[in-house]
């Protein structure tokens, strides 16, 4: 384990498990909103073009922020996992101790910043935009 305290880590696990449950509901609804209203999202339904666009963008949108919402989960359950294995809190590219200041805002961190911004620069994200638009 790292340099982080029995507290500590109680603390960022307390982070991981509100956040959890915070990502849940949301996914959670906007599944239920999917359910609810599928044709919101047959751009068809929609009266003139320039609606129909809109309504395009906005479904996009949400695809978006639920795959987002999903990563975030992920990361929280391997952050998890890293707890369970004793490895929580060290970087998974050089091994340092990644600063509890960090993982205070980002408790799910698996890199400490260099690594991260070294990380980032080679891995870039790409904006996926669906063939409908």
């Amino acid at each position: 384990m790292t340099g982080l305290s029995s507290e500590e880590l109680d603390i960022l696990r307390a982070r991981l498990d509100a956040r959890e449950a915070e990502l849940g509901a949301q996914v959670r609804g906007m599944n239920e909103e999917a359910e609810e209203a599928p044709s919101r999202a047959a751009p068809h339904n929609v009266g003139d073009l320039g609606e129909q666009g809109e309504e395009l963008i906005r479904g996009a949108v949400r695809h978006a922020e639920k795959e987002r919402d999903q990563m975030e989960l992920r990361q929280i359950a391997d952050a998890r996992e890293r707890m369970d294995l004793g490895t929580y809190g060290s970087c998974v590219d050089c091994g340092a101790d990644i600063p509890v200041e960090r993982l205070e805002v980002l408790p799910f961190s698996d890199r400490c910043v260099s690594c991260q911004e070294a990380y980032e620069a080679a891995n870039p994200i790409g904006v996926r935009i669906p063939p409908a638009l």
